[in-house]
């Protein structure tokens, strides 16, 4: 088992994993905002920052060790996103409806956004059952090289998601149905 030799190591590996794991969604979520000209409404918007802040709870682990706040941060942030992705779910359950957005292997973006909420804090509460607070010695190992890329893949992920979140609704609220980058949009040079 991963944990047998090495408990620390195990615990940023499975950790690095799961931030991985959202970064990678957090990618694709904005590839798919620009290739397929999808803009994410404010619940998809708020969906985002959960996954971020669910990122951030791995990454303090990653960095300074495994710790129940740390787990508690990422629950937490993960029970935020499952009411957004929750709510967005309920709004189009009619019939008829075509939801927000097109599919996704047959399911819309905040249904797979809520599966990944509820997913992670299983994962939490796994990985609290066999972590220990390895305390401040873990300050003192360096994080490997994969760590460290993982980290910044996640920072430049949060930055570009920020950037486009930013190009989309200004500095104000973002539209209920957005259909352009207010700040690209021809009114905006104006």
């Amino acid at each position: 088992m991963i944990f047998s030799r090495n408990p620390a190591r195990g615990s940023r590996v499975l950790n690095g994993l799961a931030l991985l794991g959202i970064t990678g969604i957090l990618g694709m979520a904005f590839a798919w905002q620009f290739i397929y000209g999808e803009l994410p409404c404010p619940l998809c918007l708020l969906q985002r920052v959960a996954l971020i802040l669910a990122g951030v709870g791995f990454l303090l682990n990653m960095r300074l060790g495994p710790s129940p706040m740390h787990y508690a941060m990422s629950i937490a942030a993960s029970l935020g996103g499952m009411l957004a992705s929750g709510r967005q779910v309920l709004l189009h359950m009619a019939p008829g409806d075509p939801g927000y957005g097109s599919p996704f292997l047959g399911m819309h973006f905040y249904t797979w956004a809520f599966i990944a909420f509820c997913a992670i804090i299983v994962f939490c509460i796994l990985m609290q059952t066999v972590d220990r607070k390895w305390g401040d010695s873990m300050l003192k190992k360096p994080v490997s090289v994969l760590g460290v890329a993982v980290m910044a893949l996640f920072f430049i992920m949060t930055l570009a998601n920020v950037g486009g979140t930013t190009l989309e609704c200004g500095f104000g609220p973002c539209p209920d149905n957005p259909d352009s980058y207010l700040w690209l949009s021809p009114q905006a040079a104006r």
